[in-house]
């Protein structure tokens, strides 16, 4: 390409780029807290705020600010929203603990298993009959859930609940922490964006997260040891949202809300759940290459998990009765939810 249809399309460039920002009527901030690289921001935020510019017709123009670049610490994300600091956030419900006690259902030791989209379909189903109240103050675009916790060790290989004994793991929510202490280990609570300095000077022993951080967290070289259940099952979950400030959201006329709304539909959560699990499988081969130990437990192995785990989900379901919660219901729902939607 010769220098004067370079410059002729830059210009072109340049002019297509002024005619979209001078559309854009409606701009928001998204705040949240992993960085640039991270799969949530490059493969999920990123293209969920691109396709609903493209709904409004270019009205709308979303400006993403990973890494906490507006200030503040990670548990401040659904204050910032709901006070209106900021537009939009995607956070995890766990760093606000006790805050979103219906939406933890799905956090629960047996509850979802190994099928992220699965999971994804059933947050939705079980969301205005049953989740919508604990929202207030925002408008929530869309639930959703990772693949799943598995355990990331320093220097311990464990197959058994015994393993853990004794051990300071991570964990981002509470119910994980009840999960923590039924293996006989002690929960420490640290955002993940401060869980590599922590492994590397001992602060904790392991973690409980999904294979998808550590390529952008350099976790393979802070642990030596990734592992998961039989059939790649996990031990509990987070959930996350994505929400607006509710003022903000009622501002906008029906057609901008529309805009935000079909990009947030089922097949968009379908394909949220697969860009989680391509995240965690890509995470777990990077670990694998870098020489660390990836365990699969067996099917006995597991079901020793199992056991030692299924008392939190009893201990959840008294809690949140003090609450006026049914959550023996919730657990029943969420289970036939995630079974409705296996083959999905």
């Amino acid at each position: 390409m010769n220098y004067f249809k370079k410059v002729a399309l830059a210009s072109a460039v340049f002019a297509v780029s002024a005619v979209t920002a001078a559309a854009a009527e409606y701009e928001f901030k998204l705040h949240h807290f992993l960085g640039e690289k991270a799969p949530a921001h490059s493969k999920m935020l990123e293209p969920w705020a691109r396709q609903v510019e493209e709904n409004s017709g270019g009205k709308v123009k979303i400006e993403i600010y990973p890494a906490m670049t507006l200030g503040g610490r990670p548990p401040e994300l659904i204050s910032q929203v709901r006070d209106g600091v900021v537009d939009i956030v995607w956070t995890v419900n766990g760093y606000s603990p006790g805050l979103f006690p219906r939406t933890e259902v799905f956090e629960l030791p047996g509850i979802h298993t190994n099928d992220p989209v699965a999971t994804n379909l059933a947050l939705a189903d079980l969301y205005h009959s049953d989740l919508k109240e604990e929202y207030k103050g925002v408008e929530v675009m869309f639930l959703h859930v990772h693949a799943g916790q598995a355990i990331h060790m320093r220097d311990a290989e464990v197959k058994s609940p015994a393993d853990l004994t004794g051990k300071k793991i991570r964990i981002p929510t509470r119910t994980g922490a009840w999960m923590i202490e039924a293996l006989g280990a002690a929960p420490v609570a640290i955002p993940v964006p401060e869980l590599p300095t922590a492994l590397q000077k001992g602060v904790i022993d392991g973690a409980f997260i999904p294979w998808e951080i550590i390529p952008p967290l350099k976790i393979q070289e802070q642990t030596e040891f990734q592992i998961e259940g039989v059939n790649k099952e996990r031990f509990g979950n987070a959930t996350f949202q994505v929400s607006m400030n509710k003022g903000r959201w009622n501002s906008l006329p029906e057609e901008i809300q529309k805009a935000f709304r079909d990009a947030s539909g089922p097949a968009w959560l379908k394909e949220v759940g697969m860009i989680w699990k391509n995240a965690d499988d890509f995470g777990i081969g990077l670990a694998v290459k870098a020489g660390n130990k990836h365990i699969e437990l067996n099917e006995e192995e597991t079901e020793v998990f199992r056991e030692a785990l299924a008392p939190v989900v009893d201990r959840w379901v008294k809690e949140v009765a003090s609450k006026g919660i049914d959550g023996e219901a919730l657990v029943q729902k969420a289970n036939a939810s995630i079974a409705k939607h296996a083959d999905d």
